[in-house]
């Protein structure tokens, strides 16, 4: 039995696709972090550029 528990890999499966879910979600939070304070940066442009 204790064999059989050491050998069982299902919660190290499960573990590091939570890891890769984490990461792929950190990653999509800094691109879009960076992209919003860029679009950020062009809006203001369009607008004061409109304003003359």
């Amino acid at each position: 039995m204790i064999t059989r528990i050491l050998a069982d890999e299902d919660g190290a499966t499960a573990i590091e696709y939570g890891l890769i879910a984490a990461l792929i979600s950190l990653a999509a939070i800094i691109a879009f972090t960076s992209l919003g304070l860029n679009l950020e940066q062009v809006f203001q442009t369009v607008a004061d550029g409109m304003a003359g």
